[in-house]
């Protein structure tokens, strides 16, 4: 059985299997993903979310997203138009960048489904912690161009794997919802 990269359509190849879990290496662009037919679904993803104890007013959450909420104030002003896209139940992002005075929606398509956003242009977008969830990383991604304005940029902050750690050790692929 061949399976097809989520992200480039290449031909993957498989990766890591052990007991339940399965994931795949793609040949091209050697993006490592889930077994497709092992992604939960939005109910099981929502649950798993909600699981977070995450609130904006914590000041270790607010310090665990400052390389994007820094990187933000340091290329834009205020008066620009920006996208907390994956922003989860506790838009931690978006609350950091109100209170600079900033002016950013919260986007989530399990808590904050405002499709609306998402036929907008936006200076910058801010996506922490939230690609690794991509089910369709190509459209996902396409999505998130299309909503850049002209010269904009997209912050994303992960874990990316890299051939120096130990996949079966890493506890970042233990996390269901993380299907890339």
């Amino acid at each position: 059985m061949t399976v097809s990269c989520p992200l480039c359509q290449h031909q993957a190849r498989v990766f890591y299997q052990f007991k339940h879990r399965l994931y795949h290496q793609c040949d091209f662009c050697y993006g490592v993903f889930m077994d497709p037919a092992l992604w939960p679904d939005r109910q099981a993803e929502q649950s798993r979310y909600l699981e977070h104890l995450n609130d904006v007013e914590d000041k270790r959450f607010q310090h665990f997203v400052s390389p994007i909420t820094q990187a933000v104030q340091q290329f834009f002003k205020s008066h620009h138009q920006g996208l907390d896209f994956g922003a989860g139940h506790a838009p931690v992002i978006t609350h950091v960048l109100n209170q600079s005075g900033f002016t950013i929606a919260a986007y989530d398509p399990l808590f904050f489904n405002d499709d609306e956003l998402l036929k907008q242009q936006y200076d910058y977008i801010c996506s922490c912690e939230v690609i690794e969830h991509f089910h369709q990383p190509a459209n996902s991604f396409a999505l998130l161009r299309d909503c850049l304005k002209p010269g904009g940029r997209l912050f994303c902050m992960t874990e990316i794997y890299h051939e120096a750690i130990d996949f079966h050790r890493w506890n970042y692929k233990n996390d269901p919802t993380h299907v890339f």
